[in-house]
């Protein structure tokens, strides 16, 4: 089974803006794996980088209607999107 290609993108100072959003949504039209560089500019505490991550995935999942999972290893975001659809309650 071939690995999945994982799509690659940098989070800088401006932080999740409107823009960022949306090259995001883009792109995991494409992948199911995405990459997220978090640069300095945009933090270097790992409790801010978290609530980043938790911020960046409802917003996805809003935009999307899709689960996303993500998992931090030194400042790098990895932020899977689920293949299942949301349940509609």
């Amino acid at each position: 089974m071939a690995r999945p290609e994982i799509a690659t993108v940098q989070l800088g100072k401006q932080g999740l803006t409107k823009g960022y959003l949306e090259l995001l949504e883009k792109t995991f039209k494409n992948h199911e794996l995405v990459k997220i560089s978090v640069l300095r500019s945009a933090t270097r505490n790992r409790e801010e980088l978290k609530k980043i991550a938790e911020n960046l995935c409802s917003e996805l999942k809003n935009i999307i209607k899709k689960d996303f999972t993500f998992r931090i290893v030194g400042f790098t975001l990895f932020v899977r999107k689920w293949r299942r659809n949301i349940d509609k309650g």
